[in-house]
């Protein structure tokens, strides 16, 4: 699979992962990577946080802060 902006751009290049939001493949250069907090546990009870990884696209990782 190869990277959706680099194809707009004209070139290719191999996609490391997929937008967390639109589904577009993403090469190294174009990935956002970002933390988020992930609750899990017993509905009874103190639930247990962790973090996360989420990938996202350019256009998608703009959006998201902007929100």
């Amino acid at each position: 699979m190869h990277c959706l902006d680099c194809h707009a751009q004209g070139t290719a290049a191999t996609a490391v992962g997929v937008c967390h939001d639109c589904g577009a493949a993403v090469c190294e250069e174009h990935a956002r990577v970002t933390d988020r907090s992930v609750r899990r546990g017993p509905v009874v009870g103190a639930p247990q946080e962790a973090v996360a990884r989420t990938v996202r696209c350019p256009k998608c990782a703009t959006a998201a802060t902007a929100a």
